[in-house]
Order: C-alpha cells, then sequence, then structure tokens
C-alpha cells in the first residue's frame, strides 16, 4: 500500500533512506537552502517556494498561490506509487500536511474527505494544515468545500518541536472480514 512520509526539514535524508523514497515535496521560504537527500532524483523533487503563511504575502513573505497546489496535484499524480512519497516543510506541522493531504486527494480522489483527515489527525497529533493550501486544493480537486470542512473539524494540533515525522496512507486501509 503506497505510503506519504512527512517529516521536518531536519529529517528528510533518514526518512528517505529509512522509508526507501525516491520522489519529494518541499515546501519552503523562496531561497531557502538545503541539501536535497542524495537517493531523491532532481527530476522526482518538487520544490515550491512559500511561506506558511495563509494570506497575502508582505515583506517578502510568498503565501501558497494556486499555481502551487496544482504541482502539487500533477506531480502526485506522477507519483508511481512503488515507494513511499516524501513531503516535507520546515516543521513538518502544516505546509507538508496540507501538501499531504491533497497528494492523497490527487491520486485517489473517491474516498470521503473526513475520513481521510481523521487518518491524518491519527498519524499525527501535531498537524494543524496551512488553511490556505487546503482551500485552494479543495477548490482545484472539486472538493465543494468538503475538504475545509474535513481539516476545520480536527482542529488545530497539539503544539509541536518540529521533530515529529509521521507516516500517512493516501488511501483508506482495506478492511478484512473474517470468513
Amino acid at each position: 500500500m503506497p505510503r506519504i512520509i512527512v517529516s521536518p526539514l531536519s529529517r528528510i535524508a533518514e526518512m528517505a533512506v529509512r522509508h526507501g523514497c525516491r520522489e519529494m515535496i518541499s515546501l519552503l521560504a523562496k531561497d531557502q537552502s538545503f541539501h536535497r537527500p542524495a537517493v531523491i532524483d532532481a527530476d522526482r523533487h518538487l520544490l515550491l517556494g512559500m511561506n506558511d503563511i495563509s494570506f497575502g504575502g508582505n515583506d517578502g513573505l510568498v503565501a501558497p498561490q494556486e499555481d502551487h497546489v496544482r504541482q502539487i496535484i500533477g506531480f502526485a499524480r506522477q507519483w508511481d506509487r512503488a515507494a513511499p512519497l516524501l513531503v516535507h516543510c520546515w516543521m513538518g506541522v502544516s505546509r507538508s500536511p496540507a501538501a499531504a493531504v491533497i497528494a492523497a486527494l490527487a491520486v485517489e480522489p473517491d474516498q470521503d474527505d473526513i475520513e481521510l483527515t481523521r487518518r491524518l489527525r491519527a498519524a499525527s497529533a501535531y498537524v494543524t494544515p496551512n488553511t490556505r493550501l487546503i482551500e485552494i486544493g479543495d477548490h482545484l480537486l472539486s472538493r465543494n468545500g468538503r475538504l475545509v470542512a474535513a481539516i476545520k473539524a480536527i482542529g488545530r494540533g497539539a503544539d509541536a518541536n518540529g521533530n515529529a515525522p509521521f507516516v500517512f496512507s493516501p488511501l483508506p486501509e482495506p478492511v478484512s472480514h473474517a470468513g
């Protein structure tokens, strides 16, 4: 079953190697420098320059834009799902969980938004997905407000220190029936 690994920047190399990731989405402030893990090919790395804000940028800050979300959707749809997808931001709490949910819906659109966000909360008590990314993703993926409502329903996550990577399933776990 495919997995999405959500990580803070400080642990991307460890997570990429531990989980055998070959593809990565980075959501970091514009021009923030970091080293892409060697196991991730440059052509399978999507780097998006944005700040963790939910309103128009000022003082040089860049708010998430429709083009950013279109790129997340396009990249996710090209993910072969043979190995986990690594998604990270600075702390792994806001931008990357939002991108993970958007990627999950891009590859498996026929799933329930509430069940998806409950899986996200079960995977991490700390996530508070970036509302602007979620709103744009809801629109571009034609969720008709369901994704926004589902994210609001799980509420704000617990305070985090930015050192809590987690594994997230982009699709529901299969139900086994005893026979």
